[in-house]
């Protein structure tokens, strides 16, 4: 297959979607590897690097994508709505496109791609299983956010994150509080006891108890049961109303102590949910710091404004987007690595064997054939569910 990198033209992203790396085996699989020039320039990626690994450069991306069987991308593509070029309009029928699609974004996107009779697959579907694992760019790049928000925390905070005995005396470690105990979660909670501080961990599922304590940090119990608080791919579930107002609460309790906030809980599909509320900000001592990595979803902080740098009631809120490529270098090779692993199976001999019997394709498959194969969003779009089989 032709496949195709193009540059990403999303403002603050900066990861490439395929490294220098993975291209031999791409090629020694029957494939025509084509990178845009300077796609992986912000990343560290040279050209010289892709020529050296067997790609191909082109110039005009109209021409990329119009030669293009695959492409690769980390955002989805623009559309003329968004401004500058519609990489929408420039895919091939018929085409295969892999990225970060958002499902859980505007539906109408899906409706497009099924138009123009565009395989859709998106990474943030590939299942939590342990034949998925090498495929998994959300568990990759949560691993990225997870790290950065601990040094974006500690930049913020105008203390010192680890205990210190000075001559003027001890300094007493920063206390922060991380909000889901996921990957991102996980990794920050580890990054923050590197680096000297006194660490809780909330999450509503009691399985991640272990995970947390093992990593020095003290966990915050809700007192749910498993099955309330977790789906069947391990991710957390919406929770009833009395069991919110009860999480809000011994959030708020233990907030009100913190120097820090990282928040990382996400449901997938839906909006973030609100678990740092106004009054508690109101109640947080005046230099606390938090980071929201949920902001692209809303927010997990009710003051959160997404992209941005806020201060309220003197606690700075702060909520990047696209916070893995602040670490573009090692985020993109993660994520390569997780791409290429998914083109291995949908296309094994260098073309397209699009076995939706197969779980993981059929997981991350949206759309194919002309239709939206993916039930949350044929569900948001009014359509009827698709026949068992088809």
């Amino acid at each position: 297959m032709q496949i195709a990198v193009p540059r990403e033209i999303v403002d603050g992203e900066t990861r490439v979607a395929l490294t220098p790396d993975v291209v031999p085996g791409l090629i020694r699989a029957g494939h025509n590897v084509l990178v845009e020039r300077g796609a992986g320039d912000r990343a560290g990626f040279q050209d010289e690097s892709y020529v050296a690994a067997g790609a191909q450069l082109v110039d005009d991306p109209v021409k990329l994508y119009r030669a293009a069987e695959m492409i690769l991308k980390i955002q989805r593509p623009s559309t003329s709505a968004a401004g500058g070029r519609d990489e929408l309009e420039l895919l091939n029928q018929d085409s295969v496109l892999i990225g970060l699609l958002q499902p859980g974004g505007d539906p109408e996107f899906f409706r497009l791609l099924a138009e123009r009779r565009i395989t859709a697959c998106a990474m943030e579907l590939v299942p939590r299983t342990t034949r998925a694992q090498m495929m998994d760019a959300l568990s990759s790049q949560s691993t990225v956010a997870g790290y950065k928000a601990v040094l974006i925390a500690a930049n913020a905070l105008q203390k010192f994150f680890p205990m210190l005995m000075t001559a003027a005396g001890t300094v007493r470690p920063a206390k922060v509080l991380v909000i889901g105990a996921g990957v991102a979660g996980l990794q920050a909670i580890a990054t923050a006891r590197r680096i000297g501080a006194v660490v809780e961990a909330f999450d509503t599922r009691p399985v991640v108890k272990e995970q947390v304590q093992s990593l020095g940090a003290t966990f915050v119990e809700l007192g749910v049961g498993a099955e309330t608080a977790q789906d069947s791919g391990g991710y957390a579930k919406e929770l009833s109303e009395e069991h919110i107002a009860r999480e809000k609460q011994l959030i708020h309790e233990h907030a009100i102590q913190a120097d820090v906030i990282i928040t990382t809980a996400l449901v997938p599909g839906r909006r973030a949910p609100v678990l740092v509320t106004a009054t508690t900000v109101a109640a947080m001592k005046p230099g606390s710091v938090i980071v929201d990595l949920a902001g692209e979803q809303g927010g997990n902080c009710e003051l959160t404004v997404p992209g941005e740098t806020v201060v309220r009631n003197g606690v700075k809120i702060i909520a990047p987007l696209h916070i893995s490529s602040e670490l573009s270098f090692h985020a993109s090779q993660m994520y390569s690595k997780n791409v290429s692993a998914l083109v291995a199976l949908l296309a094994p001999k260098g073309a397209l064997e699009l076995n939706l019997d197969d779980d993981i394709i059929a997981a991350v498959c949206m759309t194919a054939g002309g239709e939206i194969r993916h039930a949350a969003t044929r569900d948001r779009l009014s359509l009827q569910p698709l026949e068992s089989g088809s």
